[in-house]
């Protein structure tokens, strides 16, 4: 890399079940924006995309979020080359 380049974190975002359908898509790859640093600000990042985004991904929604399989919450760390999933608290197949 060349000193003027920027290094760019991305991640994978997976959506399933009635995530996946509500917003048009499976999944994603996205650039970390900055000063999204956990969990928590990505999902606020998310919301703030608006429509179905702020609605399904709002407070009081069940949602759960696993980083490269494993569970996490708001404090999680995001860090590029992650895969970061989005689901409802029970999955079907």
């Amino acid at each position: 890399m060349k000193p003027n380049e920027a290094q760019t974190a991305v991640v994978k975002i997976l959506y399933f079940a009635w995530l996946r359908e509500a917003l048009g898509k499976a999944e994603e790859e996205l650039v970390i924006p900055d000063g999204v640093a956990t969990i928590g600000q990505l999902a606020a990042f998310l919301r703030a995309r608006g429509d179905h985004w702020a609605t399904e991904l709002g407070d009081g929604k069940a949602v759960r979020v696993a980083v490269n399989m494993d569970m996490a919450d708001a404090n999680t760390p995001v860090s590029g080359g992650q895969e970061i999933a989005f689901f409802p608290p029970v999955t079907g197949g």
